[in-house]
């Protein structure tokens, strides 16, 4: 199952598809009870979006064959003993993806042209992605973060390993010119390569950078690195040959931290925002802004849902989720319209919004 939504990978899932895209969302859940009703409920999905290709005048006998059974591959990819909050299956002609979500999301089956990517892009953001770089002398390994935890990562040739064995060691021993590991010039260019895969890694996909070594290594880092230089430095050895669970301990702290001060920077700019009139507030003033792309800063609250339908004058007002047009991912659509339109996305702890109903935007103007 897939996890990390780089930029790229949007791209590609946002391109046109021969008719019908299926998009496939359910809710799932990470503990007992509620995790024995996800298997029932994705079999549910799975038939529903296998009837409403039976039905469609527009699909081919050939082309429903084709979605179906790359429906049926995907099923058999998901592994519900391992599942977050939520789960998205896409599936065209010729191929299909299973997404995991750290955000619930409502159960849905769409058959378009292009895939549903509205509550991908919403919990990648609520996520908070990073990226860890742990360095060692022989080892450099990058680590995609968020939602509390980390993940091995292979991109860019990571992880970069070498082998610590000098050719020469000999000579250097009897002429006593032996450097320290991290003073040696192999090692040196070793630590460069890192420092320039990590730059390729952000440039693709942009992130905060956590760099996590011994003091030595992030020593020389200050020295010659370019994107490694300006990570936060988290000066604790051996994670590049570490589990995920101690490369997330390790920086667990300084994340914590950084969340904390994220909060204090968005409460204070909505406040200056408010004292200018540059200020909306509630799910349908944010959305009415949002969609002129009126929005420099969305701020949403981390478990803050809310179903609406379209009223007379183009107005949102409360709905129900079995009412005739309603609109039960109407945040996920609000974040994904916001980013699209080049706007700063923070989710905040639940009741940080409170006056706000939930929901406020700082606008551009």
């Amino acid at each position: 199952m897939e996890h990390a939504l780089s930029p790229t990978t949007l791209t590609e899932l946002r391109r046109p598809r021969p008719y019908p895209a299926v998009s496939v969302l359910t809710p799932t859940h990470r503990r007992e009870p509620d995790k024995a009703q996800d298997p029932l409920r994705l079999r549910n999905a799975l038939a529903k979006a296998r009837k409403q290709l039976e039905a469609d005048p527009g699909v081919t006998r050939e082309r429903r064959m084709d979605v179906v059974e790359q429906l049926e591959q995907a099923l058999a990819e998901v592994d519900l003993t391992h599942t977050e909050d939520g789960l998205a299956i896409f599936a065209a002609p010729g191929e299909h993806q299973v997404w995991a979500l750290a955000r619930t999301v409502p159960e849905r089956v769409v058959l378009s042209d292009t895939f549903l990517t509205r509550n991908l892009v919403a919990a990648q953001a609520a996520e908070r992605p990073f990226w860890v770089l742990a360095v060692s002398a022989d080892r450099i390994s990058l680590w995609s973060g968020g939602a509390g935890h980390v993940v091995e990562a292979e991109a860019a040739g990571f992880p970069l390993t070498r082998s610590l064995e000098d050719p020469d060691v000999e000579r250097k021993e009897r002429t006593g010119d032996v450097p320290s590991t991290f003073r040696d010039e192999r090692t040196r260019h070793f630590l460069r390569e890192g420092d320039t895969a990590a730059a390729r890694v952000l440039r693709a996909d942009p992130r905060p950078l956590y760099v996590a070594g011994e003091q030595a290594a992030l020593s020389f880092l200050d020295e010659i690195g370019t994107v490694t230089k300006d990570g936060v430095h988290v000066p604790h050895g051996g994670l590049a040959h570490g589990s995920p669970e101690a490369v997330w301990q390790a920086v667990r702290p300084l994340v914590t931290a950084q969340d904390r001060k994220q909060v204090d920077t968005v409460t204070r700019e909505l406040e200056t925002a408010r004292g200018r009139r540059a200020f909306a507030a509630g799910v349908d003033e944010v959305w009415q802004n949002a969609t002129d792309g009126r929005i420099r800063l969305l701020a949403v609250e981390e478990n803050y849902r809310v179903t609406v339908r379209d009223d007379v004058g183009d107005h949102l007002v409360p709905a129900e989720s079995d009412d005739l047009d309603a609109r039960d991912d109407i945040v996920d659509e609000i974040v994904e319209q916001c980013l699209d339109t080049g706007a700063q996305v923070r989710f905040v702890p639940d009741g940080t919004l409170s006056d706000a109903q939930g929901i406020a935007g700082v606008l551009r103007y």
